[in-house]
């Protein structure tokens, strides 16, 4: 009969010993859902979110472009003359400082500056005067 008891005081014991480690693996559970939380949360906030607004602005300033705007597409600085919409893609043909006019993308435009009158006057002014 003793040999009985022993087993199953063993078996009993491994059964209160499993009960007391399961609420350690809930908290570790728990903390690392709360690290993952915060880590989205960092992520948004330093990351996606001034992303979006950046992005928003930007679109913002494309689509209010108009003609005598100076912009700068790539990295090449020009003034707008026409702004051509075939189907999904948008352009915007610039011209050049030495008077030649190229066409780029309107997603490829960085930054825009409006242009007044009197810039585009004097612009065209010099453009006449230097052929």
């Amino acid at each position: 009969m003793k040999k009985l008891i022993v087993p199953f005081a063993l078996l009993t014991g491994s059964l209160l010993a499993d009960d007391a480690v399961a609420p350690a693996r809930e908290n570790n559970l728990m903390q690392t859902l709360m690290l993952l939380g915060f880590g989205v949360v960092f992520f948004y906030f330093l990351l996606w979110r001034p992303e979006q607004k950046r992005r928003k602005t930007m679109e913002q300033q494309r689509s209010a472009l108009k003609k005598g705007d100076r912009v700068t597409a790539a990295g090449i600085i020009g003034t707008v003359v026409r702004i051509q919409e075939t189907g999904k893609v948008k352009s915007v043909v610039l011209k050049m400082v030495d008077g030649s006019k190229i066409e780029v993308l309107m997603a490829a435009i960085s930054d825009v500056q409006p242009g007044t009158d009197e810039v585009t006057e004097v612009q065209t002014v010099e453009t006449s005067e230097a052929r």
